[in-house]
């Protein structure tokens, strides 16, 4: 079990790419349905953008408050044979 070293946790850079792939697919899917439902590109991209700097961030420090979290986590063991 690689990671044991640091409580298996994610780093920030790792953190932060997987934020901003996860943003990149969520600012297509904001920008498409904002565009369909008012008719106005300037307006979607405006909410796209917005919407994406947002959840960037937030979800930054969600993925961070669950790493130092333990639930759901097995543990390593004490020692090995």
């Amino acid at each position: 079990m690689r990671g044991w070293g640091t409580a298996g946790l994610e780093s920030h850079r790792r953190s932060i790419t997987k934020a901003i792939t996860w943003r990149v697919l969520g600012f297509a899917v904001t920008v498409g349905t904002t565009w369909v439902v008012t008719g106005e590109a300037g307006l979607a991209a405006a909410v796209g953008v917005v919407d994406t700097l947002v959840k960037i961030g937030m979800f930054y420090f969600h993925e961070r408050a669950w790493n130092r979290s333990r639930f759901g986590r097995s543990q390593p063991p004490e020692y090995q044979i």
